[in-house]
């Protein structure tokens, strides 16, 4: 058992909008909360409070509250924070939505979750209401939060004038929200995630997530997954930091609002650390306000970390969750600069952890010198769901009997207690037995200066079992093939661990949070 080397902080017994707004002072309610980051238009965190208020009211006049469900389709704008936050303070239950679902994705999750209400945006609405068409919800209950002919709007809401209701429930066991795994192994799951979780996790990551109230933060990462929404919706709110929001990630655009906006500090996942290492585009702008970022969703090699931080002269942490944890459970803290930028860190406050032998069942103990045996991560804390909605199997299978949940990720532990991901345990290659991690090769593939992104997946073979099969996407100019991508890891690796095939794609197919989709490269 390993143990957070932090003391244990206690744990509010307050729902989420008790915890971030109820003693909102006169001084912080003057401070800006949100910029939008592609018009400039601010709100202040008394504006923000006075709309979740309103919104929380409308939805109560609408009969909505304690064991609804409503829907959230946005991507990143001010408007999501009054939505998000304002269902929660109703006493109803949130279900956020990839922004980038097709219409069959999104039905099968709005009919999963039972939702009786959805809000979406004027250029996801055709995919809005085709969804809801087939999920059974009338236009009646669609409502357009930036306003289209013939649907309510966030302003016809919020004008309405209905004071918030009074609500009670035990923030320990009432679902605040349910966001829905990556679906990466198979059909996403609705992962319940209490008020205490959502707190929690934000008290958890407060010591070592490097946010202040005098930061400028960038929030392209999508509120409606759980990274998001919790290490920048809401602990960046938690902080009274400024949140500067961006709909979509476009390196151009993301690049310029750095520079106007003055951005200090930037949460990231790996295949953005790809484009700040290498991209040209980089030194066209004056980057200098950024003093931090924070890596997180997927491995990021220490390679790829340390050219960021060269190229930009910023401060790299890196951390460890997933949406069954709220997210958080791991992140290299911002004092410890003699961690490789590699590991996850240490588990936060109220975490604990082990490292199981995914053959023999045996836990595994911190080595006295270099890294332990790879193992299972499992982690237990008041961060861990609830369970997955409506799948009591899943919830078993992943959540044991001592509140331990199973990550499914392969850790190994170093001699100074700091953990490093392996891989995904169900995404380990066996070459003629032998085990190889993907993450692994695509770190070093990345290091190539020909190479602009890749990814690594098991291809059958007839006589190994299966050998590692590379995709990658060349730089411009590159004239680099299959041999000499071979010929480069074969010069840094142990036989079996070899990349055996090659193909060379236009680009690297991944999820919203910057998880790489491998089941959409295999069998190519």
């Amino acid at each position: 058992m390993f143990m957070s080397p932090y003391p244990d902080e206690i744990i509010p017994k307050l729902s989420v909008y008790d915890f971030l707004f109820k003693d909102l002072t006169a001084e912080d309610a003057a401070r800006i909360a949100l910029i939008d980051g592609p018009s400039g238009a601010e709100t202040s965190y008394g504006a923000l409070k006075a709309q979740i208020d309103l919104f929380a009211g409308a939805l109560a006049a609408r009969g909505m509250g304690i064991g609804d469900i409503i829907a959230l389709h946005s991507p990143n704008i001010p408007a999501f924070a009054t939505v998000f936050h304002g269902i929660l303070r109703s006493g109803a239950t949130a279900t956020t939505i990839n922004a980038l679902y097709t219409d069959e994705e999104m039905a099968r999750q709005l009919l999963d979750s039972g939702a009786k209400m959805l809000f979406t945006v004027s250029p996801l609405l055709p995919v809005a209401s085709a969804a809801a068409a087939t999920a059974g919800i009338p236009d009646d209950k669609i409502v357009v939060i930036d306003g289209f002919e013939g649907y309510a709007s966030l302003r016809d809401l919020l004008g309405e004038g209905k004071a918030a209701p009074e609500v009670s429930f035990d923030p320990a066991t009432h679902v605040a929200v349910i966001p829905y795994s990556s679906g990466t192994t198979g059909f996403a799951k609705g992962v319940m995630l209490s008020h205490t979780n959502l707190v929690a996790n934000v008290v958890q990551g407060t010591p070592v997530l490097d946010t202040e109230n005098t930061d400028r933060v960038l929030a392209f990462l999508p509120f409606f997954h759980i990274y998001g929404m919790t290490v920048l919706l809401n602990l960046a709110i938690y902080r009274r930091a400024v949140l500067v929001t961006l709909p979509r990630f476009d390196l151009a655009q993301f690049l310029q609002v750095i520079q106007d906006q003055k951005v200090t500090f930037v949460f990231i996942a790996p295949p953005v650390a790809v484009a700040l290492a290498k991209h040209p585009l980089v030194d066209q702008f004056d980057l200098s306000s950024v003093r931090g970022m924070m890596s997180g969703a997927a491995p990021l090699s220490e390679a790829l970390a340390l050219a960021v931080m060269e190229r930009l002269g910023v401060h790299m942490q890196q951390g460890y969750g997933m949406s069954e944890l709220s997210p958080v459970s791991h992140v290299i803290p911002p004092d410890r600069d003699d961690l490789s930028r590699g590991t996850i860190g240490f588990p936060i406050a109220n975490i604990e952890c082990k490292l199981v032998n995914v053959d023999t069942g045996e836990e595994i103990e911190m080595p006295a010198e270099g890294s332990s045996d790879p193992g299972e991560l499992w982690v237990r804390g008041p961060n861990v769901m609830l369970g997955y909605l409506g799948r009591e199997d899943a919830t078993h299978e992943t959540v044991d009997d001592d509140g331990f949940l199973h990550t499914g990720d392969i850790a190994q532990v170093n001699h100074d207690g700091s953990f490093q991901i392996v891989d995904r345990l169900k995404e380990l290659i066996k070459y003629k037995g032998y085990q190889v991690a993907p993450a692994e090769l695509e770190a070093l593939l990345l290091t190539h200066p020909e190479i602009a992104d890749a990814a690594v997946v098991a291809a059958l073979d007839e006589e190994a079992g299966e050998i590692p099969k590379a995709f990658v996407v060349l730089k411009d100019g590159s004239e680099l093939d299959a041999e000499a991508v071979m010929n480069f890891i074969a010069s840094h690796v142990a036989p079996h661990k070899k990349v055996r095939a090659v193909s060379f794609i236009d680009a690297v197919p991944k999820s919203s949070a910057g998880k790489i989709l491998r089941k959409d490269l295999k069998g190519k």
